[in-house]
């Protein structure tokens, strides 16, 4: 049968010197995917260590081995310092991780097709039925394809709208909403969030341009009514203070995580997103905005550079929205040619920087009014939320 002892090693050793490369292989590979059986022990041992927040290393790997009554079974001490030993870093995890998962597919398509053979061979079954038990046996081997049978419904953004134009936020979607300053772009992705909370799922935010207490202001404001103004003022009525303090206990109580690290890649945010989905599970990701991530780690001009780098940045969200298996709600700034066009109604094209977002995304919905269009000169000179002479 297929498979890659060296890899599978490799992975292992990997894991033993630097734990925290685990969030990078558990998007690829399960315990069930290793081939040899001390391998798969060895793995299991490691997710049960992460699970439980504890360091990854020789000693906490062993002790849970010992645990299980496993350790002898993998060869003890000595065997895991041969993995640590056969491996010098932790770089290619993700190379020897997919590897893994390439050999455990394989190993699945011969085991289908064996079925299948011995379903063919069988001369009481009816040929419709045989056919049928073949096809689903096919397409029911873990990842195969990229075919995934699941149950689980799109997640819905409590606007009715919009939910019935989508159908909901079908899983591993990345969707962008996308206009100009002012317009309600984050504030839209924060209610979604808080929505989709509301439900039982469990969140997460990048804000990318916004304190983490900017954000807590803008769901509070949100979810109470009352006027951001004389929140940030104190200058509250003893009803709109009973108001605050019923909406702090609600939203406190929301499995929602924020982080607000400026100048992110979308590597940093994809680590954050999978170790948030091992530790708490993730059902619903905000970044808040595309065009603040960094590219390649390091920070370029506004040109030809730049749009290739969205171009990246745009393929790595769609990914991360793929290996996450959640939607991935994504704010974009658009160009300032719509302020000039009839009507102000948004295109494609304006998206900022475009490059390939609109054909790595798989909804693109846009912000706008007709009556009124903030500039950037305008939005500079007034507070988010305030309201603009006409």
């Amino acid at each position: 049968m297929p498979h890659d002892p060296e890899a599978e090693a490799a992975v292992l050793g990997a894991l033993l010197i630097d734990g925290d490369a685990l969030h990078r292989v558990t998007p690829l590979i399960k315990p069930e995917d290793f081939h040899r059986a001390r391998h798969q022990f060895c793995f299991a041992a490691c997710l049960a260590v992460f699970t439980r927040q504890e360091a990854i290393d020789q000693i906490t790997v062993a002790r849970e081995l010992q645990t299980q009554g496993r350790l002898e079974q993998v060869g003890g001490l000595p065997y895991l310092g041969q993995l640590i030993a056969g491996t010098p870093t932790s770089v290619n995890v993700e190379h020897y991780a997919a590897i893994v998962a390439e050999t455990a597919a394989k190993r699945r398509i011969i085991g289908a097709g064996n079925r299948i053979s011995e379903l063919g061979f069988d001369e009481s079954s009816d040929v419709d039925e045989t056919m049928r038990h073949s096809v689903l046996d096919v397409y029911l081997q873990g990842d195969i394809g990229d075919v995934s049978l699941t149950d689980e419904p799109p997640l819905q953004s409590g606007y009715s709208d919009f939910d019935s134009i989508l159908g909901g936020m079908q899983r591993s979607d990345l969707l962008i909403v996308g206009a100009r300053p002012g317009l309600g772009k984050s504030s839209l992705a924060l209610n979604i969030c808080t929505n989709a909370a509301k439900a039982g799922q469990t969140c997460g935010i990048f804000s990318l341009e916004m304190s983490r207490e900017q954000v807590a202001m803008r769901m509070l404001v949100a979810e109470s009514g009352v006027d951001s103004h004389r929140l940030r003022l104190g200058l509250l009525s003893e009803n709109e203070q009973n108001v605050i303090s019923d909406a702090v206990g609600l939203l406190s109580g929301l499995p929602i995580f924020i982080d607000d690290t400026p100048f992110q890649t979308t590597m940093d945010m994809r680590s954050k997103a999978q170790r948030l989905q091992l530790e708490h599970g993730l059902d619903f990701l905000v970044v808040d905005y595309l065009q603040l991530i960094q590219g390649g780690g390091r920070r370029q001009g506004y040109g030809e550079n730049r749009v290739q780098e969205i171009s990246e940045i745009s393929r790595s969200l769609k990914g991360m929205a793929r290996d996450l298996n959640a939607p991935v709600f994504t704010c974009s700034q658009l160009s300032r040619v719509v302020e000039n066009r009839p009507g102000h109604r948004p295109q494609l094209s304006d998206l900022r920087d475009s490059g390939s977002i609109e054909q790595d995304a798989d909804v693109v919905t846009f912000l706008f009014r007709e009556d009124r269009v903030f500039t950037e000169e305008e939005w500079e000179q007034h507070a988010p939320g305030r309201p603009v002479p006409a």
